[in-house]
């Protein structure tokens, strides 16, 4: 949700390849407050109280959401590549810089927030090894520590089944 809690999550999946997002969660800060700590605005944020729908119950948490995905898909359309890949992913969040890192670490270390940063992979072409595979580099391993996140993997494999009773392995791993 953006400050008017208004989804942007069909403009960032329009494409195939990767999706990446950092997600504070508190069940005592508002989103203003998260914002407020590490000097930087959300590009969704959901606030304690907030309804989905009208008759939806409270939401007894708030979400402060970062996308790095729409910064590089310039990048990956720059290189000719046919989705947006974990490699173009990894300098958006990089260059989002060690002072963020430190902010969450501090919300972390206070337990009023739970940090992620969530990677999601959409495979629509099983044949295709540009779809498959996840490489995260070191500095970014080392950001994630930094800022005491988990990371969170999130797979989809769309396909056409010629039998609806096939299996497909579909893994998410957190």
């Amino acid at each position: 949700m953006t400050k008017n809690n208004v989804s942007r999550s069909d403009a960032v999946r329009d494409g195939d390849g990767f999706r990446m997002y950092l997600r504070v969660v508190s069940e005592s800060l508002q989103p203003a407050e998260v914002s407020e700590r590490l000097g930087v605005e959300p590009d969704e944020a959901t606030s304690i109280g907030s309804r989905r729908r009208p008759q939806s119950p409270p939401r007894s948490q708030s979400t402060w959401i970062r996308h790095a995905s729409a910064e590089a898909e310039a990048e990956a359309e720059a290189e000719a590549e046919a989705g947006v890949r974990p490699e173009h992913l990894e300098p958006v969040v990089l260059g989002w810089g060690p002072d963020l890192a430190a902010g969450l670490r501090r919300l972390v270390d206070s337990g009023e927030a739970a940090v992620s940063l969530v990677l999601v992979q959409e495979i629509r072409d099983l044949e295709d090894p540009q779809q498959k595979g996840v490489f995260l580099g070191h500095d970014l391993m080392a950001w994630i520590g930094a800022a005491r996140a988990s990371l969170d993997i999130d797979q989809y494999v769309y396909h056409e089944c010629d039998d609806p009773t096939d299996p497909v392995p579909v893994s998410t791993v957190s």
